[in-house]
């Protein structure tokens, strides 16, 4: 079902920028929770971050780009 579209370079981008995203994720979620930063959308923004970053996780892990498979060419 997930074909193998990505090389080893698109994987390590993906786990990077994956793992990025949880981080900040889980940054913004800390600002929020001792109102050191007050967002009416903030717990919308620390769940896209880290649902985001956990996509791109699993991504590398598969190999497999969901925009590649939809027919875009990415530049890794």
């Amino acid at each position: 079902m997930l074909e193998c579209n990505i090389d080893a370079r698109g994987k390590a981008a993906r786990l990077v920028g994956g793992m990025a995203g949880v981080a900040s994720g889980l940054l913004l979620a800390l600002l929020l929770m001792t109102e050191t930063l007050t967002l009416g959308f903030g717990w919308y923004a620390v769940a896209g971050a880290v649902f985001g970053g956990s996509f791109a996780i699993f991504e590398a892990r598969a190999g497999w780009c969901v925009v590649r498979a939809m027919g875009f060419k990415t530049p890794l």
